[in-house]
């Protein structure tokens, strides 16, 4: 079941053209990343998935509900982290967790969400003198209210340090493995790597790629890059290596080698250099990060802060 899905998507404001003939489907219980540089259309789909603007063309649904037909039992059942959300400076914490849950008609209790994302001891003061990053955490209890089938987080880790940021991350897997479907828009690619199932790379209103990160790391034939400690580098010990398949790059200092490959087997580089006799005595895998595949997608082009 499909729980997003954008059919043919267009949407102008005026002579620009923000996205071209988008489609898009995010599956029931996923963690969805949805990512693109500063421009690309990130905000317009967002805003198109929440009924706050209307598609030029094309349809929107979620849920298989048409997203502005029936927007408001759509509201019912999404939670939404909104990037620069603006809280309400004289109310407190949880005065503000009171008036989310009265509008959903739950019965969440507001201390123990507070306490959830960690602010459980602000929940008295006015939310106007709150730092950024629990402002942030507020937000985010905020969108937890009433257990949603769907929640929608645009750049989630604002204003938030390391600590916040993993107990984030920790907050949306649970609300996944609850049940949830997750729509996850940030620019942080770490953190959007160690979390995501699928990902997307939105370019100039048009998707360039749409996958799992392993997925895409095989399509873009990404290099890895292997690093050997041996106990000693000789020309026999290199030139081994540089008989295996894929490789497109040797290094050494001391008695570290580096070998980029593009398609081959690293298990193959390892037997290769055992064979020489030389003592291997440790080796590391960097495969190619979110972050290369991002560039390489995107080439051109500045992500968005």
């Amino acid at each position: 079941m499909s729980v997003i899905r954008l059919d043919d998507v267009t949407k102008r404001f005026g002579s620009v053209t923000a996205l071209q003939d988008l489609d898009l489907t995010v599956h029931d219980g996923e963690i969805y990343g949805f990512l693109g540089p500063n421009g690309s259309g990130k905000s317009t789909t967002i805003n198109l998935l929440l009924d706050f603007i209307r598609p030029t063309g094309g349809q929107v649904t979620l849920f298989d509900m048409d997203a502005h037909a029936e927007s408001q039992r759509i509201r019912e059942r999404v939670g939404v982290l909104p990037d620069g959300f603006d809280v309400y400076d004289r109310l407190t914490g949880v005065q503000h967790l009171e008036l989310t849950i009265e509008s959903k008609r739950a019965d969440d209790e507001p201390m123990e969400i507070l306490e959830r994302v960690g602010i459980a001891d602000a929940a008295d003061r006015r939310a106007g003198n709150y730092s950024k990053g629990m402002t942030q955490r507020l937000v985010l209890g905020m969108a937890l209210v009433g257990q949603p089938d769907l929640i929608v987080l645009d750049e989630p880790s604002t204003g938030l340090d390391p600590n916040g940021a993993r107990e984030m991350r920790e907050i949306i897997l649970e609300e996944n493995r609850r049940g949830a479907t997750v729509f996850f828009s940030s620019h942080i690619l770490d953190q959007v790597e160690a979390v995501c199932d699928r990902v997307s790379i939105l370019s100039n209103g048009s998707l360039v790629a749409e996958d799992s990160i392993r997925n895409l790391r095989r399509k873009m034939s990404a290099t890895t890059e292997l690093t050997l400690v041996v106990s000693e580098v000789t020309p026999e010990v290199l030139a081994a290596i540089r008989s295996c398949e894929g490789i497109e790059k040797v290094t050494n200092e001391d008695t570290r080698i580096t070998v980029a490959i593009a398609d081959g087997s690293k298990a193959e580089v390892i037997d290769a250099v055992e064979s020489t006799g030389v003592n291997l005595q440790d080796f590391s895998i960097r495969e190619a990060s979110l972050e290369d595949l991002f560039a390489a997608y995107t080439e051109g082009e500045a992500m968005t802060a």
